[in-house]
């Protein structure tokens, strides 16, 4: 049997469609995704789905459970280890990601930043990557630590090529066509 997850608050629920459902400190946040963070998205993943040619899998706005039943996040991208499993309830587990990457907005900025930094960390993400359209970077943490932190840091203007450094092979994302923001106007 599997511990309780965060999601199991929204088991039969129809959830709006176009928008993100996050669960943060057990409160339940549902926004409408922005223009920015979504044309990253779509730039992005077909990137890394190509690279890892069927071995692991990337996935967008998909329910993680995490060993909290107070947060329950759904990464805007999360590559998955080769031959990770799904739990009884259908979904991948904190241990079965290799990276996270979350793609920044305005409102989302407490949460990237700070709160799913340090949950992230907690749980042993081996790579964090927070990618801003405000500011035209890349910010991509290694090292998770159990305080809540990451031991390494470098940031990746847009522009120049974002490495992700997986077990045992790397993936390179082109940044050149993420809009900034103000990019779009």
């Amino acid at each position: 049997m599997d511990a309780p997850s965060a999601w199991d608050v929204l088991d039969g629920v129809n959830l709006p469609r176009g928008y993100r459902v996050e669960i943060t400190e057990a409160k339940i946040i549902m926004a409408p995704r922005g223009e920015y963070p979504w044309k990253v998205i779509l730039e992005t993943a077909p990137q890394i789905d190509q690279q890892l040619a069927g071995h692991g899998a990337v996935l967008s706005d998909v329910m993680i459970d995490f060993p909290s039943s107070q947060y329950g996040y759904a990464p805007d991208l999360a590559i998955v280890a080769p031959g990770a499993e799904r739990n009884s309830r259908g979904r991948f587990e904190w241990h079965s990601l290799e990276a996270v990457i979350e793609v920044v907005s305005r409102s989302s900025r407490d949460n990237d930043f700070a709160k799913k930094f340090r949950l992230y960390a907690e749980c042993g993400i081996p790579l964090h990557v927070v990618i801003d359209p405000e500011d035209g970077v890349c910010t991509v943490h290694r090292g998770p630590t159990r305080s809540g932190g990451y031991a390494d840091e470098a940031k990746i203007p847009f522009g120049q090529d974002l490495v992700l450094p997986l077990q045992g092979r790397d993936i390179t994302i082109t940044t050149g066509g993420f809009p900034k923001v103000g990019d779009l106007d």
